[in-house]
C-alpha cells in the first residue's frame, strides 16, 4: 500500500527498514532499523543503517555486532564518498564478511562493463583500508534482479543472487577459532561448590583444560560445564555457560577465565574509536571504562593530536585505567577487544572503542 501511496509499481523494499516518518519523507535513512526474517535455510537480524556522514555513528552501532556487512552503490555513481567511509568502517570494526551490492543496474542497461568498473574501483579502496576481501554482486532491487533469484538480464554473472550468498556463507566462525576468553558474570554458590556464569565470548572450553583467572593470573582446571543445566564436556562461543574449577579461586564478576594464547593485562589502553555522544571529548576527561563485565574508571590521556572528540569523529585515543584491563586485539577478537566510555555522572555512552594491542608489548 505504501508504494503503491508513492505512485510505484513495484514494491519500495526501502520502506521496510524506513521506520522513522521523517526518513520516508526525505527518502534517506536516519536511525539504525532491525527487521528480524527467515529463510528455510537460516534466520537474519537486518540492521539498516544511514549513509549519511551526520549518522556515521548510527553505522558503527549496526556494524558492531554485525557477521556481514551490504555496501549499497548506485551503479549510475559509483563509488562515491560515502562508500569510501563505510568500507573504512567496515574495516575498522573488522566486520567478517563484506558485500560490494552494485544497484540500479538497470538504469545502466545491465552493462558488465559499468559493473566490473565499479568493482575495480571499490578493490582499490579496499586493499588500502585493509579489508580482506568482498563479494560483489550486480542487482536491481527495484524489479528484483538477483536479489532472491539470479536474474535474466545479466547472464554474464556466473555468482550468487544476494539471498543466495546470504543463506550460503560461513557465520559464526570467528568466535570458535579465537583463544577461549569466558568474562565471569555471576558466581553461583551451591554448599560448598562455586558455578562461575557467563556468556563464553570466543573459543572453546573442554572439562580437563588448564585454565588462567585474570587479573589474578592464577592457573587452575576446569572441572565441570553445565549448559542450560545440563552437563557437558565441551562448550562452544558464543553459549552461555557455568563452569566449576577444580580448587577454591578468588573469583568474582569481572574476572576472565581463558585458555590458549594469552591476553593482555594493562592500565594503559590504546584504541580506535568512534565518538557517539552529543558532548565532546577531552584530554583529562574522566570517565569508565566497561569492558565485557568489568568496569573500571580511566582518564583520557591523548586524542592523537586533537583538541577533543565531537559527535561522529573517528580517532585514535590511549586511556589510562585505576585498576588493569584484560585485553585482545580488536582484530583478533571483537569481544574481548570492544569497550565503551560511559560519563560517570548520568551513564550515558561517550564512545565505542577498538583496542589496538602491540603483539610485541
Amino acid at each position: 500500500h505504501a508504494s503503491r501511496n508513492r505512485g510505484q509499481d513495484a514494491p519500495d523494499l526501502a520502506l521496510l527498514t524506513d521506520g522513522l516518518r521523517a526518513e520516508r519523507e526525505q527518502g534517506i535513512t536516519i536511525d539504525v532499523a532491525y527487521r528480524y526474517f527467515a529463510t528455510p535455510k537460516r534466520r537474519f537480524i537486518l540492521a539498516d543503517t544511514p549513509g549519511h556522514v551526520q549518522y556515521t555513528r548510527n553505522m558503527v552501532t549496526g556494524a558492531s555486532t554485525a557477521e556481514l556487512t551490504i555496501i549499497l552503490v548506485d551503479a549510475r555513481n559509483g563509488v562515491v564518498e560515502q562508500t569510501r567511509r563505510h568500507a573504512a568502517i567496515a574495516a575498522l570494526l573488522r566486520v567478517p564478511h563484506v558485500v560490494l551490492a552494485v544497484n540500479k543496474m538497470d538504469l545502466v542497461d545491465y552493462a558488465q562493463q559499468r559493473f566490473e568498473e565499479i568493482v575495480e574501483d571499490f578493490a582499490g579502496h579496499a586493499a588500502e583500508l585493509g579489508l580482506p576481501g568482498f563479494t560483489p554482486v550486480p542487482v536491481s532491487a527495484l524489479v528484483g534482479d538477483n536479489v532472491v533469484e539470479r536474474s535474466a538480464h545479466m547472464d554474464w554473472y556466473e555468482g550468487p543472487a544476494l539471498l543466495e550468498f546470504l543463506e550460503t556463507v560461513p557465520v559464526g566462525t570467528e568466535t570458535t577459532d579465537a583463544p577461549a576468553r569466558f568474562p565471569v558474570q555471576y558466581v553461583i554458590r551451591d554448599g560448598e561448590v562455586r558455578y562461575y556464569a557467563g556468556q563464553l565470548a570466543s573459543g572453546t572450553l573442554r572439562v580437563g583444560d588448564r585454565v588462567t583467572v585474570h587479573p589474578s593470573g592464577e592457573t587452575t582446571e576446569i572441572t565441570g560445564i553445565d549448559v542450560l543445566g545440563t552437563a557437558q564436556q565441551v562448550a562452544y562461543a558464543p553459549q552461555s555457560i557455568s563452569v566449576r574449577l577444580t580448587d577454591e579461586r578468588d573469583v568474582s564478576r569481572g574476572d576472565m577465565i581463558t585458555a590458549g594464547a594469552s591476553p593482555t593485562l594493562t592500565r594503559t589502553i590504546t584504541a580506535n574509536v568512534c565518538h557517539l555522544a552529543d558532548r565532546p571529548l577531552r584530554i583529562g576527561d574522566r570517565v569508565l571504562v566497561r569492558h565485557t563485565t568489568r568496569t573500571v574508571r580511566a582518564i583520557v590521556k591523548d586524542l592523537a593530536g586533537a583538541a577533543e572528540l565531537t559527535t561522529n569523529d573517528l580517532a585514535r585515543i590511549t586511556l589510562h585505567t585505576a585498576d588493569p584491563l584484560t585485553l585482545d586485539d580488536y582484530t583478533t577478537c571483537r569481544r574481548t577487544g570492544a569497550f565503551i566510555l560511559i560519563d560517570p555522572a548520568d551513564g550515558a555512552t561517550l564512545t565505542a572503542g577498538m583496542a589496538v594491542v602491540d603483539s610485541a608489548g
